[in-house]
């Protein structure tokens, strides 16, 4: 018998995508703001979480949360939005 599929955030993708946006970063600077993230996605990654080709670990969310500012569960769950203005920070 085989298994059900894990029910995924379907709003997650455009989130981390407006994120990304919203503070003016290219693939290649959120990448490097996730240097020292354990399993730092490269750009690649990165845009296949955009695309929502690939989910990232639960680490990397909590790097994206604290890159804009925002708790975690505002990235998963999809009866939540992003703040109109995502303040961000320069630095974590």
């Amino acid at each position: 018998m085989g298994q059900k599929p894990r029910a995924k955030p379907e709003r997650l993708a455009l989130k981390l995508q407006m994120i990304r946006l919203q503070l003016d970063l290219t693939l290649e600077q959120l990448a490097e703001r996730f240097e020292d993230v354990p399993g730092a996605p490269g750009t690649g990654l990165i845009s296949r979480y955009e695309h929502g080709e690939r989910e990232p670990t639960l680490l990397i969310l909590l790097a994206y949360a604290r890159l804009a500012e925002v708790h975690m569960e505002v990235l998963v769950d999809d009866e939540l939005d992003l703040p109109a203005r995502i303040p961000g920070r320069k630095r974590f």
